[in-house]
């Protein structure tokens, strides 16, 4: 069967690869604030599926927990749903889900997930934002997917294309997120985008995270221009919305 993926909202997506459900950063709460300590977050785009629509999945790809543009109420439903989830060692001390270090992996039927680095910011950010983490998926006959997670840092995307030099699928998180509590990135711009393509010589990337938010400075518009100017746009699928579509589309 086809690869497909479902472009849900914000990180949200529905891969079905390798007979496998596998949802990333579920989030499916209506719009709203959301406080986050000091801060109070707001959503401004519901889910494109409800929680209900999606149904049961295999799979939950966690890049971190304390964020609720990464994992909402809603989402903490459907993570509770699922055989098996994949995140970080401070996710897993908060939630019980199973914990992932760097490089190393877990095998879910023929899909091998490594864990990858990341980092939510800029250097020596973790004590504030926490930690993060990205993924890797590999297997026989299926296409190496990267996804990134909430990762800020263009240091960790060469580390992960030096172990991993044919990237069929990028699904690189963006939005140029920006909070009061530190006054940089918290993850790739439009620009840094096209450039973890190249450095990962991605045949396809999928930008997420890059709308539904107000702390989100950049959207889907900024990253096809940004690849436009790139002379890639034939690297980008954005799939509509809700709708199943080629992870690897035939062009």
């Amino acid at each position: 069967m086809q690869p497909t993926i479902t472009t849900i909202g914000g990180p949200t997506a529905l891969l079905e690869l390798g007979g496998l459900r596998i949802l990333t950063d579920p989030t499916f709460d209506p719009p709203g604030d959301h406080p986050v300590g000091p801060l109070t977050l707001t959503k401004t785009i519901g889910p494109a599926l409800s929680h209900t629509d999606v149904g049961q999945v295999d799979l939950v790809l966690l890049s971190h927990d304390q964020h609720p543009d990464n994992l909402d109420r809603l989402g903490r439903q459907v993570m509770s749903a699922a055989p098996l989830t994949l995140s970080t060692p401070e996710a897993a001390e908060r939630t019980g889900v199973t914990p992932m270090h760097p490089w190393r992996h877990h095998d879910v039927g023929g899909v091998r997930v490594t864990a990858v680095p990341a980092l939510h910011g800029p250097p020596g950010c973790e004590p504030i934002v926490g930690q993060v983490t990205g993924f890797v998926l590999t297997g026989d006959g299926l296409p190496t997917v990267y996804i990134s997670g909430d990762n800020a840092s263009l240091e960790c995307v060469e580390l992960i294309a030096e172990r991993y030099p044919a990237v069929d699928v990028a699904l690189l998180f963006g939005g140029a997120v920006r909070t009061p509590l530190i006054d940089e990135r918290l993850t790739l711009n439009a620009a840094d985008m096209v450039i973890a393509a190249r450095l990962l010589k991605a045949r396809y990337v999928v930008p997420l995270h890059v709308e539904g938010w107000t702390h989100f400075t950049e959207n889907q518009s900024d990253v096809h221009a940004a690849f436009s100017e790139a002379g890639l746009d034939d690297l980008l699928v954005s799939p509509t919305p809700g709708r199943p579509a080629p992870l690897m589309p035939v062009r």
